[in-house]
This record gives C-alpha cells, sequence and structure tokens, in this order.
C-alpha cells in the first residue's frame, strides 16, 4: 500500500484520530503494539493559523510513531491551506481532512461531518489543500449526512479526481453518530470500482482479529483503521495482525502486562502534558485497561476521583495486590 511515497508492506492497521486519546503518548504505546500508522488528534485549522498553543502541541510527534498523519478539521478554504502548510512544516508522513467526525461541536461550526452537505465545499478545500503542500493529503469521511444521502461513491471518484493519496471511510451516516451498526457494502463499492485507483481504508465496527477479517473479505480494503476498540486496549493491533496471520485468537493480556502498559501511559501524558491534564484524560482509559475484573468498582471510583499521580499509583498497586497472582 502506499500514501505518496510512504510505502507499507501487507495489510496496514491505522490508529484513528481522536480528540483528547491519540497523543504522542497513546500513539507510540499503539505503534508498539502493532499498529502500522498513527493519526494525530484532529486539529483545528483556525487555531493553527491563530497559533493557539493547546493546537500547535498537537502537531508534536517522535520518529518512533512514523509513519504519522496530522489530521486537520475546518470548513474555510483559507483557513485550512494555511492551517496544511503549518502542519505540512511538521514534516509529517501525510496530512488527513476530517470530514468526518459527527460530535456536535464539530459540526455545528460546519466542520468534519457537517461539509456532507456542501459537497462543492468539500471538494474546493480538498483540492487547494492538495495544490498547497507537498505532502500527500488523505481523506476521512462518512458514508453520507443520513440514510437519505449516502453520496461516498461519487463523492469517492471526485476526491481522487481532487488529487488525495488515499480515502478513509467510516460505515456510519453522520445522523448514526457512532450508533448502530456500521454498513461495510458502499466501503467495498468503492474499493471495487473500476475507477478507484487510491489505497481505500475501511473503518467503523472493527473491534477485533474476526471483524477485521470479515471487513478485509467483504470489502476488499487496503487497510483498516481502529479507533474506538484501541481506547485501553492497544493490543488489538497486534491481535488482529495475529489472526490475520494465522486465524488463531491470541490470549488477552495478563494482568501483569496491563499494568505495565497503563503504567507507561500514565507515565509518559504526566510527562507531556503534565499532571492534572493527564490524569483527568487518563480517565477515559482506566475501565478499559482492567476491564472483565470482577469487584473493581471500587478501584474504579478511586481512579476516576484522584488528582495525584502518587495517589494514583498507589491505586494501582492495590490494584496488582488484588488482582495479580
Amino acid at each position: 500500500m502506499k500514501i505518496g511515497s510512504l510505502e507499507i508492506i501487507g495489510l496496514p492497521l491505522f490508529l484513528a484520530p481522536m480528540e483528547d486519546v491519540t497523543d504522542p503518548p497513546f500513539r507510540r504505546i499503539c505503534r508498539e503494539l502493532g499498529a502500522d500508522v498513527v493519526v494525530t488528534e484532529f486539529i483545528s485549522s483556525e487555531g493553527l493559523i491563530r497559533d493557539v498553543a493547546g493546537s500547535l502541541k498537537k502537531l508534536e510527534f517522535s520518529a518512533d510513531e512514523r509513519p504519522v498523519g496530522i489530521q486537520i478539521f475546518g470548513n474555510n478554504v483559507e483557513a485550512m491551506i494555511n492551517a496544511a502548510r503549518v502542519a505540512a512544516s511538521a514534516a509529517p508522513d501525510f496530512i488527513d481532512l476530517n470530514f468526518g467526525c459527527p460530535v456536535r461541536k464539530i459540526v455545528n461550526k460546519g466542520g468534519g461531518a457537517a461539509l456532507l452537505q456542501d459537497l462543492p465545499l468539500l471538494l474546493q478545500i480538498t483540492g487547494a489543500v492538495v495544490k498547497s503542500v507537498e505532502v500527500p493529503v488523505t481523506v476521512k469521511t462518512r458514508l453520507g449526512w443520513d440514510e437519505r444521502s449516502k453520496p461516498i461513491v461519487d463523492l469517492a471518484l471526485k476526491l481522487q479526481d481532487a488529487g488525495i493519496a488515499a480515502l478513509t471511510i467510516h460505515g456510519r451516516t453522520r445522523a448514526q453518530l457512532y450508533g448502530g451498526k456500521a454498513d461495510w457494502t458502499l466501503i467495498g463499492e468503492v474499493k471495487n470500482h473500476p475507477s478507484i485507483h487510491i489505497p481505500i481504508i475501511g473503518n467503523g465496527d472493527v473491534t477485533d482479529g474476526p471483524s477485521a477479517k470479515a471487513m478485509l473479505d467483504q470489502t476488499g480494503v487496503d487497510g483498516i483503521m481502529i479507533g474506538r476498540a484501541s481506547v485501553g486496549n492497544p493490543w488489538i493491533f497486534r491481535e488482529v495482525h495475529h489472526y490475520l496471520a494465522t486465524g488463531n485468537t491470541l490470549p488477552s493480556p495478563g494482568m501483569d502486562e496491563r499494568l505495565r502498559v497503563c503504567r507507561q501511559h500514565l507515565e509518559t501524558s504526566v510527562a507531556w502534558k503534565g499532571e492534572i491534564t493527564a490524569l483527568l484524560e487518563m480517565r477515559r482509559h482506566y475501565s478499559h485497561y482492567f476491564s472483565g475484573l470482577p469487584n473493581f468498582k471500587p478501584f474504579r471510583m478511586r481512579l476516576m476521583t484522584t488528582v495525584s499521580l502518587a495517589d494514583v499509583n498507589g491505586i494501582l498497586d492495590d490494584i496488582a495486590r488484588q488482582y495479580c497472582p
């Protein structure tokens, strides 16, 4: 699979961009555990061109995260051009345009999936960004706005004509948000269209090895992107690769490994963004890192209310004493 000059051997697994999740600490863990390509949190084009500190910080990545893409969003052509140039100055392997985020705060500002209601503007932005930077430009989007509007096949052809290097399709409409079942049928139609020659990456409802194989068998995609299923479960990339290679399911990670990775994630997050912010953002991961443990609620409640790194490490020590053999 090639994205511009970037060539990846085999079927690549992508870590999807997720706000307050796919920061450098989590991206590095996912790379270590089998993700082939990672993408930053989505970054506001307006924030980048106004030198907003939080937006600029999201551009940061290290060499051991490569290949890495920077994702930007917005609905103003000039702002997206200028933001793409700022992103390109960080030397990512590609720049990804977010035309798929369904969350209200993004859509209400005309960004993300809102552009599925204004395809001429979506295509104008895409073509302008492609022409403005030297790095490859990719797009992530959805099937359409709702059940009555699923233009993805025609849109994919027009995006290809606009010069994008790859396309990721989430198998839901914006109206579905993250509910219901992802429909991979149209992803397959795009991938197998005789005029499509760019890589097509499938996204939506891949939660383990069997579901990844089912998507691959149904659609023939060139790569698979995994998002929410990786939160607190970065082992999913290793497990999917193993299943696709052997047809066998790896055993779930033991408590020692869960604790080791959780501590690594916590410590690197504190180092990167500071103790308070890191502790607050780590809360979304704890339940997943320790899912399935009996009588875990008291530990979870302590983790969700603690605002001291020393106290969190003490709770993790208590978890180890309780659950490690």
